[in-house]
């Protein structure tokens, strides 16, 4: 059923799209955005942009549409199940496989393969059908899975209000000697290349933290963990320090380590279950390429 709100502005301030992120923490951050690309934010009657600045006195109608509904293949493709009961599924994505589908690439990727093992939640509709979060296709590793929309909304707000948990494993070029750091610069789309991400003034607020595991000749292991979830956020934020991820074919550099990617690994997962409340927490080994590499590193000449 179409739902339709009515908001006035008051003391809120900064761009609409950020505005009714908070205003509607029930919906998802792509429900809100296709609503503003479909004209169904209106301000006075006039339908506004993203960047439309608010301003006390504005009054806000957004017509959240009817979830589209799902016209995705369901394909019998194996799938890691870390965890799964009737409310989320984790799953250890292995590298190589897209998260959902675009255009262009509608088949083969974890959503199909999920669509063929469970129900899923319809809140991002026709595309992403489960899916709270993403990692690259080049990217392996933990995702948490809505398997209904009760679900969906209380995943999503744990992200939104940055209580849980997401860690993951990286491998950088160049040997970083601080231990531990905090990379805080936003990202948007690069205005150079539209395929890439981008340090940029006007982008969305990101936030990387980072330790040192291991040194080696040229490279260093790295633990990350988000308070935000940009496209690319780790990729982007390691290259502005000037330790790219090894294996990244678009932000790292040409010589680099051969796999099957970058080498970045989604190790720990951890949410409150969207029923019981219960803390959840999941890790997940990394992937075979990742440990012959770093075994390889390991037998080289540390530079300690």
């Amino acid at each position: 059923m179409t739902e339709t709100t009515h908001f006035t502005i008051t003391t809120e301030q900064g761009r609409i799209d950020k505005v009714l992120e908070t205003l509607m923490p029930n919906q998802s951050r792509s429900q809100l955005k296709q609503a503003i690309e479909a004209k169904l934010v209106r301000v006075a009657d006039h339908a506004v942009k993203p960047s439309y600045r608010v301003a006390s006195g504005d009054v806000i109608t957004v017509t959240i549409p009817d979830p589209v509904a799902l016209d995705l293949e369901a394909e019998d493709i194996p799938l890691d199940i870390v965890y799964e009961d009737e409310d989320v599924i984790v799953v250890n994505k292995p590298a190589g496989m897209v998260v959902h589908p675009s255009a262009g690439h509608s088949n083969h990727t974890l959503v199909n393969a999920l669509l063929y093992h469970s129900p899923l939640s319809t809140i991002n509709g026709t595309f992403r059908p489960g899916i709270v979060h993403r990692i690259d296709k080049d990217t392996s590793g933990l995702l948490m899975v809505a398997k209904n929309d009760h679900a969906h909304q209380s995943l999503a707000k744990q992200l939104k209000d940055k209580t849980n948990l997401r860690e993951y494993i990286a491998l950088v070029h160049g040997v970083i000697k601080q231990d531990t750091g905090t990379i805080d610069a936003p990202i948007g789309r690069s205005p150079k290349d539209r395929k890439k991400q981008a340090i940029v003034a006007d982008g969305r607020h990101a936030v990387t933290h980072y330790r040192v595991l291991e040194r080696y000749l040229n490279y260093t292991l790295i633990l990350c963990w988000l308070e935000t979830g940009r496209t690319h956020q780790i990729r982007v934020h390691m290259k502005s320090i000037g330790h790219p991820l090894a294996g990244d074919p678009l932000y790292g550099p040409r010589k680099t380590i051969n796999g099957s990617g970058q080498f970045l690994h989604a190790e720990k997962l951890g949410f409150k279950h969207p029923t019981t409340g219960r803390q959840l927490v999941f890790e997940a080994p990394l992937p075979a390429d990742f440990q012959k590499v770093i075994k390889r590193l390991e037998a080289q000449q540390s530079p300690n």
